[in-house]
C-alpha cells in the first residue's frame, strides 16, 4: 500500500499529511517535536486490519506551515485536528489516537465537541491539566534555546537524561534525531517548545469525567520513558468514564515505542463493540 498526500488549509497555513487504507477512519496526531510518522512509527499495520488510516503533521512540524499569526495552544491545535478530521473523515465519527501533545489535542477536541469523536486512544499523556511550575517551564526553554543555537545535536545533548540506561539513552538520542531532521522549520518547532507546554488542554483531570468515549490509555513505565509518567496516564485512566489502561511489562521497550505492536492493540480496541457502535454515527463538521 502507498500512501496518498493531502493538504487542509486553515486560516494562513497548511497542514500535510497522508492516508492509507479503506475502511472506518482512524485519525493520528503526534506528539511535540515529533512527525506524523511517529505515533504508530511509520507502520502498516492499522490499514491492513480494515482502518482508513489518516496521519497529519501539526502546524510548524514536519511538512506543515507554522503560522504567521496565532500561535502553537491547545486551542489552535485543536481547530487544526477539527479542520482535518472535516476534510478527510467525509462526515464519519472517527478514532482518533494521538501521542502526548497528540493526546492532549483529542481530549480538547472530544470535551467540546464529543459527538464528532467515536473514540479515543490517548498514549503517553503528560498533563494533569493545572500550569506548570516555573521550573518546569524553564527545562521546555531550554531545550528551544538548544534547538535554536545549536540545532538537532544541540537538542539531543539538551534532552539527554544521565538517569537512563546506556541502552535506553542511546535509542532516545537515535531516535531523537531521525525525528528532528523530518522537520522542515526548526525554527518553528523551538517556538512550539516555548509555546504548547504554556497552554493547558483543559481544567485539572476533573474534566475529564466529562469525556464519557470508549477510551484506550496507554502508559510508559517510568524508568524508561519518565518524560510521560506512569502515574499521569493512571491518573487519566482512573477519570475518563469508559477509559482502560495498558502498558508494556516493567523494563520493556515502552509500548508507546513499538509502532507495530501499538497499532494492533488499536485495531482491536476499534473493533470492541461500543466503538464499533460509534463508528457507525455521524459526526457534525464545523
Amino acid at each position: 500500500m502507498e500512501p496518498a498526500q493531502f493538504e487542509v488549509r486553515r486560516d494562513d497555513l497548511t497542514l500535510r499529511g497522508e492516508e492509507m487504507g479503506e475502511g472506518p477512519p482512524i485519525l493520528l496526531a503526534h506528539g511535540l517535536t515529533a512527525t506524523r510518522r511517529y505515533v504508530v512509527h511509520g507502520s502498516n499495520a492499522l490499514p491492513r486490519h480494515g482502518y482508513r488510516t489518516i496521519a497529519y503533521d501539526a502546524r510548524g512540524h514536519g511538512e506543515s506551515d507554522p503560522p504567521s499569526r496565532s500561535g502553537y495552544g491547545y486551542p489552535e491545535l485543536a481547530g487544526d485536528l477539527a479542520a482535518v478530521l472535516d476534510e478527510r473523515a467525509n462526515g464519519e465519527r472517527a478514532i482518533l489516537a494521538g501521542h502526548s501533545m497528540g493526546a492532549h489535542t483529542i481530549a480538547a477536541l472530544a470535551l467540546a465537541q464529543p459527538e464528532r469523536v467515536a473514540a479515543a486512544v490517548l498514549i503517553g499523556p503528560a498533563t494533569t491539566g493545572v500550569p506548570l511550575e516555573p521550573g518546569a517551564l524553564e527545562g521546555w526553554d531550554r531545550l528551544a534555546e538548544a534547538l535554536e543555537r545549536e540545532g538537532i545535536d544541540g537538542f539531543v545533548r539538551a534532552n539527554e537524561n544521565p538517569a537512563l540506561e546506556p541502552r535506553w539513552r542511546e535509542t532516545v538520542a537515535r531516535i531523537t534525531r531521525e525525528r528532528l531532521a523530518r522537520h522542515r522549520y526548526l525554527d518553528a518547532v523551538a517556538l512550539a517548545l516555548r509555546e504548547v507546554p504554556r497552554s493547558m488542554p483543559f481544567d485539572g483531570l476533573d474534566e475529564l469525567e466529562f469525556l464519557d468515549l470508549p477510551t484506550l490509555v496507554v502508559a510508559s513505565h517510568d524508568e524508561v520513558d519518565p518524560g510521560h509518567p506512569y502515574p499521569v496516564a493512571e491518573a487519566w485512566a482512573a477519570r475518563l468514564p469508559r477509559a482502560r489502561l495498558v502498558s508494556e511489562p516493567k523494563g520493556a521497550s515502552p509500548l508507546a515505542w513499538q509502532g507495530g505492536k501499538l497499532s494492533r492493540e488499536i485495531a482491536a480496541f476499534g473493533e470492541e463493540a461500543p466503538v464499533r457502535e460509534r463508528l457507525g454515527g455521524v459526526g457534525s463538521g464545523a
